[in-house]
């Protein structure tokens, strides 16, 4: 395993994470928690194979993940980093310090070593965390419960600029990965002031952990698109380490391998990378920018949002999960068959496509 230094922290960190939201579980509805034989298999081969940061969260897992870790870990913290959020933003600061002693009562350890603001924005530091809970969060940590101060994020760039600048958070925990690089230029400041970055969804919610012709073919000694899109977060100098939310014993082995050989990208490899992924936004793009001009559409029919998915299957060869949030998140009332080929919408496309005519393919190509 290669390990990395955490920015400030000044903590030693496997460059591999286990992301802790996607054991396998048993039982059902509320009842449903953590498998233990076979999540403390994969703990343990995880630890075998060097990995020392272990993320986890309140919710995660039914609101069993902490409890499953701690059960894993007890007797056996030395040396290892443990990350859990706190989700409160209210006004009630007895809420807050309740979820930070129950954090340490189910993880059975005195102290956390990352302790996240669970998924701010800009206007939820300002009005929130700033003023309020950030007088806990250093609370805690001068009383020793807490060890490094940390957010995760989920806003815009220009959102998380502001927050690196602020000098407050140790480290940070954001989404990277190939498909989503809007985050590379603050990455690259907060390298350059010494704030760690956790990458979260190197796979990109699993788009990148299946076969993909499209992708297999960027880099050809990289022909295994989970290892590519692992390789190339990993050859960003900012990211300290990529938490990959493995749900099966036989993904760690690959992931640990991946994570402990030196050979990472070359520049000649992300310049490639790069051409390449321009090129395929270019063409999406030219399919359908996304500005939404479109909409409102009289039969209800979500427009840019089947034709992104229509178009991630076209382009990026995302079939399986275009097809499987088609399914899951297309209604009946707004599905693409629901267009009645009235051409209101027509009119209002900058780039004049034949709007009825893609959502049947879409229809068709999507079910």
């Amino acid at each position: 395993m290669i390990y990395r230094t955490l920015g400030r922290t000044g903590l030693r960190v496997s460059q591999l994470g286990f992301g802790g939201m996607r054991f396998p579980m048993v039982g059902e509805g509320e009842a449903a928690r953590c498998d233990r034989p076979k999540s403390f298999a994969m703990l343990e081969a995880a630890l075998a194979g060097g990995v020392n940061y272990f993320d986890t969260a309140t919710f995660y897992n039914n609101h069993d993940s902490q409890r499953l870790m701690g059960e894993f870990f007890k007797g056996r913290r030395e040396g290892v980093v443990i990350s859990t959020k706190n989700p409160c933003y209210s006004e009630d600061a007895g809420e807050w310090e309740r979820n930070l002693e129950t954090s340490l009562e189910l993880l059975q350890t005195d102290y956390i070593d990352i302790y996240n603001h669970h998924g701010i924005g800009w206007k939820s530091y300002t009005e929130i965390v700033e003023p309020r809970l950030s007088k806990l969060m250093i609370k805690a940590k001068e009383e020793g419960k807490i060890r490094h101060i940390c957010c995760s994020f989920h806003d815009s760039p220009e959102a998380l600029i502001k927050i690196i600048n602020t000098g407050y958070p140790d480290v940070l925990t954001i989404q990277y990965n190939m498909l989503d690089r809007k985050l590379e230029e603050a990455i690259a400041l907060a390298h350059e002031k010494n704030i760690g970055i956790v990458a979260m969804g190197p796979v990109a919610g699993g788009r990148l952990g299946v076969p993909n012709p499209v992708f297999a073919a960027m880099v050809p000694q990289v022909q295994r698109v989970p290892e590519l899109a692992l390789r190339f977060v990993l050859a960003n100098p900012g990211v300290t380490v990529a938490l990959s939310g493995m749900s099966a014993l036989e993904q760690i082995p690959e992931n640990v391998a991946i994570a402990s050989d030196p050979v990472t990208l070359t520049a000649a490899d992300r310049a490639a990378i790069d051409e390449q992924l321009e090129r395929l936004k270019k063409m999406k793009d030219l399919y359908c920018s996304g500005c939404g001009y479109c909409k409102p559409c009289p039969q209800n029919v979500d427009i840019p949002a089947i034709f992104d998915l229509y178009n991630n299957g076209r382009v990026y060869g995302f079939w399986d999960s275009a097809k499987g949030w088609y399914k899951g998140h297309c209604e009946k009332k707004t599905d693409a068959a629901q267009c009645t080929e009235c051409g209101a919408c027509v009119g209002k496309c900058p780039q004049k496509i034949d709007i009825p005519e893609i959502l049947k393919q879409a229809a068709t190509a999507l079910i």
